[in-house]
């Protein structure tokens, strides 16, 4: 990584903060003491910092040139991930749960989508996601999604974000539809988590609800394989 490519990635990381509300320009200023329309031009690619002024960031921000390389490497595998996402692995409903890499052998088709139809699509996942193979598909089974109908329809083929396993709406108010481990099985739920329990809610309130009791070393995350974030429908 070069000089230039390392300012961009400051760049990148300081714009990552304000979206998710931990930082705002005008705190930055602040914190370094230059003008708010200074910060503002550079956050929008209009000028660029000093060294002393991306010295003064990276204190203030507790941030090292180490983690911009590592952010960095994590942009590339991010974007060889999204390259790789036009054609996704149609594998069981084990396969989806239990295998971070997905073997050939474990593929029964790969289900093509159009370039980059996937490629908007933001991260939510714990470290121990880091290294699975982001996008899997899976056939429902209709026994199985009868009480999500009409959110999903028979005989789907539902596309798996296995890096969106919080329980962070998406799209809010909306609710993200998971994936989830209940015992040996694949479900597909709205889900909630309260007093050590995750809630599997189905769409048809005539269906019952499903609970998954969490132990106190177990998190939620552990038992969400990924969100549901795309569907392919017969009609």
């Amino acid at each position: 990584m070069n000089f230039q490519q390392l300012h961009e990635q400051l760049r990148l990381e300081l714009v990552r903060r304000i979206s998710r509300g931990a930082l705002s320009g005008s705190l930055l200023s602040r914190q370094i003491g230059l003008r708010t329309a200074h910060i503002s031009n550079f956050l929008h690619s209009k000028r660029r910092l000093s060294l002393n002024a991306l010295d003064s960031v990276l204190e203030a921000q507790s941030l090292t040139a180490e983690d911009l390389f590592s952010a960095s490497r994590e942009y590339l595998r991010s974007k060889k991930d999204i390259s790789q996402a036009s054609r996704v692995p149609l594998v069981s409903d084990y396969v989806a749960m239990h295998e971070a890499q997905i073997r050939e052998k474990s593929v029964s088709e790969m289900i093509p989508l159009p370039a980059e139809y996937l490629a908007h699509l933001q991260t939510r996942r714990t470290p121990g996601r880091r290294a699975w193979e982001r996008f899997v598909a899976v056939r429902t089974d209709p026994t199985v999604t009868k009480s999500m109908m009409p959110a999903i329809r028979p005989h789907s083929i539902l596309i798996i974000d296995r890096h969106y396993n919080s329980l962070t709406p998406y799209r809010p108010p909306a609710p993200n539809i998971y994936a989830v481990q209940h015992g040996a099985k694949l479900l597909f739920r709205y889900v909630t988590f309260q007093k050590n329990c995750l809630i599997l809610r189905p769409h048809d309130i005539q269906y019952p609800v499903d609970l998954v009791e969490l132990s106190a070393e177990e998190f939620p995350g552990r038992f969400i394989v990924g969100r549901v974030c795309a569907s392919i429908a017969e009609v």
